[in-house]
């Protein structure tokens, strides 16, 4: 997997974060320094571990499925892909309410919420044998930094870019997942 391509997965993965982190920014109005910092160290950190987790899961059996690993890294991405488009085109109503809280509670299960999508992508680094460390540090470090941003842009713009923000994000894996498929099938 080239850097470019580990920075568009890390982007389209942490669209929900940034979303969720808007949203946040939205309810808490006055942003502060320690609000940015709160979303982005929650999110970037559950972001870098759920693929680490998904990676050893996968590695401890990419042995019996090497064979087809390549239609399951393209079905998970394009799977997770849909359902971020499906929510972004959905009635506005994903689950966010504008909670300005950012307690331990909260923000511990918005990050898992967030998260649980980069458990599938650290199956499919497994089984295309990605360089793991490298690879959920670039996704923590990237969700880190776009989820302190979407708590400032948040309580600067509002909603308004959410929709969007799934929509790419969506974009970008099914693009990936389909890239990948389309080089084991004919590279």
């Amino acid at each position: 997997m080239s850097l470019l391509e580990l920075l568009l997965l890390a982007v389209g993965l942490s669209m929900d974060a940034f979303a969720v982190s808007v949203c946040k920014g939205l309810a808490v109005g006055r942003v502060r320094l320690g609000n940015m910092l709160a979303c982005g160290a929650y999110f970037g950190a559950f972001q870098a571990l759920m693929p680490l987790l998904g990676y050893l899961l996968g590695a401890r059996f990419s042995a019996m499925i090497e064979r087809v690993d390549h239609w399951i890294a393209f079905v998970l991405l394009g799977l997770i892909g849909l359902n971020m488009i499906r929510e972004a085109l959905g009635d506005g109503d994903g689950g966010e309410s504008l909670d300005d809280s950012f307690g331990l509670k909260t923000m511990l299960l918005l990050a898992i919420a967030t998260s649980i999508d980069a458990l599938a992508v650290g199956v499919t680094f497994a089984f295309l044998q990605v360089d793991v460390l490298p690879a959920v540090g670039c996704i923590g470090i990237v969700t880190f930094a776009l989820s302190a941003l979407g708590v400032k842009l948040g309580g600067i713009f509002g909603v308004k870019w959410k929709r969007r923000a799934e929509l790419a994000g969506g974009a970008i894996l099914m693009g990936i997942g389909l890239k990948i498929l389309i080089e084991h099938l004919f590279f």
